[in-house]
This record gives C-alpha cells, structure tokens and sequence, in this order.
C-alpha cells in the first residue's frame, strides 16, 4: 500500500497495490495491517456506507460530534469525484483549513480523515460510486453540517451550483461554529 501524509495533521492519501495480468486486474482495497502501519494507530470500523451521485451533486459537508465522532476511510468504486475534508479539531494549526484531492476508480487513492473532519465531495462523472467505512456508527443526534460554499472555508469546487440537498443547503455557517474536537 502506497501511503502519503497531507499537510493536515492525520488526514492520509492512500492507494492500494493493483495487480495486473492477461486475464483483468485485483487490489486488496483493505487490510487491517497495513491500514494500520500506514496511519500508525489500531482502529475498527464499524460502519460501511455506499452511495451513487450523478454528475454535479454535492454531498457535505457532514461530520458527528463526540463522543459519537467518526474516522472515515473514503473511495470511489466508480467514477470520479473531487473529496474534500475539513479540519475542525480547534486545537490543530490547520483549524479551518482544508485539503482537496481527486479519488476515482482509475487511480484507486483513497482518503483517510481521522475524527475531527468536516468531509463532503463533488461527484464529476454521472453515476459514481462513493464508498467509506466509518469508525462509528451513524448517530442522526450526533450529525453536524458546514455549508458547501462557506467563504470563510475557501473550498474551490469548480462549480458554482452543485446539486446540494435542501439540508445541506441549511447547513450553519463556520464563523458560527464552535468546535467540540
């Protein structure tokens, strides 16, 4: 497993091995022992979510509160989208700031956002398979938005209207959040 440190503290690019031959292709898309080495800490999912997006829809940006907090680790089984997490630990020199990168089925990165991440993507092909395991369960309670299109976050999307939900679209603004991380 190729393993890459971003410059916020914890969030981690990862990219399996693809195997490749006359007859098709095999990647081990997770391994416990290699998660593990490459993060430098022991965690369990306990959750796996899958969703397809059409081109154009943005989802997020989503995160749980403590103590029902959860660690991400995101895909893309088919298409492409543009994944962005969040720093909202108060106490981390990257607060507010956040981190971009294109995942698809043809490059096969994945991202791994430890607890204290906002996360949402852009879906920039029709169709696209979105997946990710969680280190804790859903907890409707527990869930917290920032909008999409806060100015104080400067996410470049590359898009001016997203296809958002209407409760993304509610979401509270930043200079209004108050970190619990």
């Amino acid at each position: 497993m190729e393993a890459t440190s971003t410059r916020i503290e914890g969030v981690m690019m990862l990219r399996p091995r693809l195997f490749q031959d006359a007859r098709g292709t095999f990647c081990e898309t997770w391994n416990l022992s290699a998660f593990e080495h490459a993060v430098g800490e022991s965690l369990a999912f306990v959750q796996s979510n899958e969703s397809m997006s059409k081109k154009g829809v943005l989802r997020g940006l989503h995160f749980q509160v403590p103590p029902h907090a959860q660690g991400k680790l995101v895909r893309v089984v088919q298409g492409r989208v543009l994944d962005v997490a969040v720093d909202l630990r108060k106490n981390s020199p990257t607060f507010g700031q956040h981190i971009a990168a294109e995942l698809s089925a043809d490059n096969r990165w994945q991202m791994w956002l430890p607890p204290g991440m906002a996360h949402g993507f852009l879906a920039l092909e029709d169709d696209t398979v979105f997946s990710y395991m969680c280190t804790e369960l859903y907890h409707p309670e527990s869930e917290r938005s920032l909008p999409w299109d806060d100015p104080l976050l400067g996410i470049d999307w590359g898009m001016d209207a997203p296809n958002v939900s209407a409760k993304d679209a509610q979401a509270g603004a930043f200079s209004d959040f108050e970190s619990p991380f």
